[in-house]
């Protein structure tokens, strides 16, 4: 019986202090030529990352060899698929250092994840006046859930601010801690400012006041390892597309007595363990909270993605990036008129592999537009966090985000294309 796990497998990198010259052969879409026979540069890694060869196989492998539904068949193939989808549950929860592989809910993507923890956390346990603790950093997939549950329970939203640097303001989320507060709710890394939150002192003044802890690690955990025991948290997040994986696929990690006592999410096959005509009993932990066919292929991709990284190392990793976001503010902040969001490696060294600046007089959008003709792929616009740009009071920023196949010679002719571009537009406004 061939197995879903006997996909080829990924060989651990050898130690190097440079990743990208390892790793750039692994991922297809970078070796493309973009326009005018220009050489693609990537550096929209935080909006989504590209995908190593190793995950194309696996997925390639599933759809060829094992493809069938998990769980609810006796022969061979849904063997397979179920012991390739459990084989990523598992690798999940030993990427986040969770108890057992229980703790992990497959999810569509992070949004889902903190949906499901709002509705049926949030509804079973808040009530009119019981508040709920964000930042002004947030994704606006940790905003708009708990607008929502605040609208349907009564519970009140309350954001922490931020410091002069654009880091969280430690002080100031201290001070909006209440014997009202249930749930804090932040980002670890931010996707805008790029710094690195203390989420261990959150958790610990959030315990003090008896209120839980969830966790946005969509941009910390493909860059620095992560550990659900040592940050304290109640609830984290994940997904597949910023690991390196398949789009449509991410988790939940919860702690399994609170996820034990919550009711489903969402009701249909799967989830159950027995139906009646007038009610249904529930299927254990995880199973519980995911109704209907799951994204298997998906799945087993993000599988892939994970053994990728952890081939590599997260502190490899980010060392790497430390080298490169250096590099690239050093760059970035000898060219006239720009600024930077978020605090600066030397304010804080272990901050993220990106930066979303503003140009006075130029629109990020522009910017975005001629880097393209260049071959050159940044992002612009609010980033999904249009109240952190009204707190700068601009509307629009322009972002390069690194990864670990990144190169110094990429940053060095996007910093040059830059500048020349905020020059053009500057001379043609």
């Amino acid at each position: 019986m061939t197995s879903t796990l006997s996909a080829p497998q990924v060989a651990p990198v050898p130690q190097t202090d440079n990743l990208a010259a390892l790793t750039r052969p692994d991922f297809p879409l970078l070796a493309q030529t973009a326009c005018l026979g220009q050489p693609l540069i990537y550096l929209d890694h935080a909006a989504t990352s590209q995908k190593p060869r190793q995950v194309l196989e696996a997925l390639q492998h599933y759809y060829d060899h094992d493809n069938a539904n998990v769980h609810r068949g006796a022969h061979q193939l849904s063997a397979r698929a179920t012991e390739g989808f459990e084989g990523a549950r598992a690798k999940a929860a030993a990427f986040v250092g969770a108890s057992n592989p229980n703790e992990i809910v497959f999810t569509r993507n992070a949004s889902e994840a903190i949906n499901l923890v709002a509705r049926s956390w949030g509804e079973a346990n808040l009530c009119p006046g019981d508040e709920v603790l964000l930042t002004v950093m947030e994704h606006h997939s940790n905003l708009v859930p708990w607008q929502l549950l605040a609208d349907r329970t009564g519970c009140v939203l309350r954001h922490a601010g931020l410091t002069e640097s654009g880091e969280l303001d430690l002080d100031d989320l201290r001070s909006k801690i209440t014997d009202r507060t249930r749930l804090v709710s932040l980002v670890q890394v931010s996707n805008t400012l790029g710094c690195l939150n203390p989420i261990t002192e959150v958790a610990t003044l959030a315990h003090a006041a008896g209120a839980l802890v969830l966790v946005d690690a969509c941009q910390s955990l493909p860059h620095l390892p992560v550990n659900v025991k040592q940050l304290g948290a109640d609830f984290l997040v994940g997904s597949s597309h910023k690991l390196c994986g398949p789009t449509g696929m991410g988790f939940l990690w919860g702690r399994e007595a609170l996820l034990e006592a919550m009711p489903p999410f969402l009701g249909g096959g799967e989830m159950i363990q027995e139906v009646y005509l007038d009610h249904s009993t529930w299927a254990g932990l995880p199973h519980k909270f995911e109704a209907g066919t799951p994204a298997i292929g998906e799945a087993v991709g993000m599988g892939a993605a994970l053994d990728y990284l952890h081939a590599i190392g997260l502190d490899r990793i980010h060392a790497w990036e430390q080298q490169l976001t250096r590099q690239l503010f050093d760059r970035l902040q000898a060219i006239d008129g720009l600024r930077i969001l978020g605090p600066t490696p030397e304010q804080q060294p272990d901050r993220a592999a990106l930066a979303a600046f503003h140009v006075e007089g130029v629109h990020a959008n522009d910017i975005a537009a001629l880097l393209d003709s260049a071959g050159i792929c940044i992002r612009s616009g609010h980033h999904c966090t249009q109240p952190l740009h009204r707190h700068y009071g601009i509307s629009a920023s322009a972002r390069a985000s690194l990864s670990f196949t990144t190169t110094p010679e990429e940053i060095d002719r996007f910093a040059e294309e830059l500048e020349g571009s905020i020059s053009f537009l500057r001379e043609h406004s």
